[in-house]
């Protein structure tokens, strides 16, 4: 600690991310990566980027890649805003959009960079506890407050809240910003079935954040973005520009393009985390293990006879690696990402073994 630290930094718990071990043989299961490598395309759209043209800034407004995402939702470019990773696009939503004198409400198990935002941006909250089997009771949240957030499906628990309780919640609060973060939601099905996106046409108080870290498999390469009415992307421009005109550079721009172009990729590795999942999910099962029902890349599990930190622990062992939360309600349960058919099968056998011992 310095004596030069501001008063904001001496009171700031920051956001732990999940570990980057660097172990030989690795079975690494612990920070909800795609197990497949990106779209050739993408690779290809960033080769062809580098060259001359970095000596110049990239476009500010990324126009080429909101339009791409527009176009891939079926909306107006104008409802599309773009960040460094989706932290940045949230961190922005916070300052932009939740920042107002009554507190703003979010699950009590959920993404546990909310309350650190909240720390920095001085905004106050208030956590809705999830009901008994882990899920969010949309009428828990009617209550006066200065926004709403969740993720969906909601981090760490993997639970996927239905798009008829994301519209009563919209309905019950016409006068608060809700934000819907889908960092996870293509792993739960068709789109047009459980995403909010289409719902921003009815809804001017509702905003939509995504990142192409996990469906994608780019989270080396940072972006984000969020859709909703043109005028919450408007208060997001407006701090971002006063803030970094230029958060995503021009390899980002060009590998984020390619990726949405290159749907058939997208839709094959979706669906094979899918299977790997409902197969994993199986296996765990036949051990005894309960498992939320996920609509995410990962699992959330735990086993009435074994510790949590000491299955983390002897898995650790065997060179795999879970995230394990020393949290109220949850410190019994593993987040494991869901990996190649391979990884998986590694995983359910060392458990075997430690379940068998």
């Amino acid at each position: 600690m310095s004596r030069f630290w501001s008063n904001t930094v001496r009171s700031l718990t920051p956001y732990v991310p999940g570990e980057q071990p660097k172990l030989d043989n690795l079975v690494k299961l612990n920070t909800n990566e795609n197990p497949y490598g990106p779209s050739l395309r993408v690779i290809e759209a960033i080769r062809a980027a580098t060259g001359d043209g970095l000596r110049l800034y990239p476009d500010p407004n990324a126009d080429r890649l909101k339009a791409a995402i527009a176009d891939n939702f079926g909306i107006a470019p104008q409802q599309v805003f773009v960040g460094n990773g989706s932290d940045e696009v949230l961190a922005l939503t916070f300052l932009a959009l939740l920042k107002h004198d009554k507190p703003i409400l979010f699950p009590d198990i959920t993404y546990s960079f909310y309350p650190v935002y909240c720390a920095l941006f001085d905004i106050d909250y208030s956590t809705v506890a999830l009901n008994d089997a882990f899920e969010i009771e949309v009428a828990d949240y009617r209550q006066s407050n200065g926004g709403i957030i969740f993720p969906n499906p909601n981090a760490p628990t993997g639970c996927l809240l239905g798009l008829d309780a994301i519209e009563r919640l919209l309905k019950n609060h016409p006068d608060s910003v809700v934000v819907v973060d889908e960092a996870y939601i293509d792993f739960g099905g068709p789109y047009e079935k459980i995403g909010a996106i289409p719902l921003i046409a009815k809804y001017p108080n509702l905003l939509v954040v995504q990142t192409l870290s996990k469906s994608r498999a780019l989270a080396g390469l940072r972006v984000g973005f969020a859709t909703g009415h043109a005028g919450l992307i408007e208060a997001l421009e407006r701090v971002k520009n006063s803030f970094n005109s230029y958060p995503l550079d021009r390899l980002a721009q060009a590998g984020a393009i390619a990726a949405f172009e290159d749907r058939d990729y997208f839709e094959k590795t979706r669906a094979a985390v899918i299977t790997s999942r409902e197969t994993m999910v199986s296996g765990l099962h036949g051990l005894g293990f309960e498992v939320l029902p996920s609509g995410a890349n990962f699992i959330f599990a735990r086993h009435p006879q074994h510790d949590a930190a000491a299955l983390a622990a002897r898995l650790r062992e065997r060179s795999i690696i879970v995230r394990h939360f020393k949290l109220p309600r949850i410190e019994q349960f593993l987040r494991i990402t869901v990996g190649t058919d391979a990884q998986c099968e590694v995983l359910v056998g060392v458990l075997r073994e430690i379940a068998a011992g």
